[in-house]
């Protein structure tokens, strides 16, 4: 069982959506029991998620309405076999401050050869925020393989003995 931790800056917008999108999509796979979670490198704990990601989330048979913000932890990243980042800030944040993760820490773009940032739609319009959401999910469904692969080899590596 592997574990999957999304990061973006509040922990609101992108990474739960990421989070919500991810374990849909595991769950219609063979990996239902591996573990999922969210973070933000800015996040102020226990805020919820905008309206309208929650809106939107639902609207697509996803439930976000629970999701409550938290800050990124060297224990989340120690527990994680692979860290994915919604911009390259993010992962250059995370591999300075955090370099024992440094090796499981990428971008999601990354998941299909891509380095580029996932804009926030923090503030921005519903539709905006359909369209976050669609390229997450794009990106997820798109890097799937990669994203196993690369799990699966950080689990196995952080459960080396020694």
């Amino acid at each position: 069982m592997a574990n999957v931790l999304f990061i973006c800056t509040a922990n609101i917008c992108r990474s739960p959506m990421a989070m919500a999108i991810f374990r849909h999509k595991l769950n219609e796979s063979e990996y239902k029991d591996w573990k999922v979670a969210s973070a933000g490198t800015w996040a102020r704990p226990g805020h919820p998620a905008p309206e309208f990601g929650r809106r939107l989330m639902s609207s697509i048979g996803m439930d976000i309405s629970r999701h409550r913000s938290r800050v990124v932890t060297a224990e989340l990243l120690d527990g994680a076999d692979l860290i994915l980042t919604m911009e390259q800030g993010h992962k250059e944040a995370l591999r300075a401050e955090f370099p024992g993760a440094a090796r499981r820490v990428f971008l999601l773009t990354e998941m299909v050869g891509y380095e580029q940032s996932i804009q926030d739609p923090y503030g921005a319009s519903f539709e905006e925020w359909r369209e976050t959401a669609k390229e997450i999910g794009m990106y997820i469904e798109q890097g799937f393989d990669r994203i196993v692969e690369l799990a699966e080899e950080g689990a196995r590596e952080r459960n080396r003995p020694g």
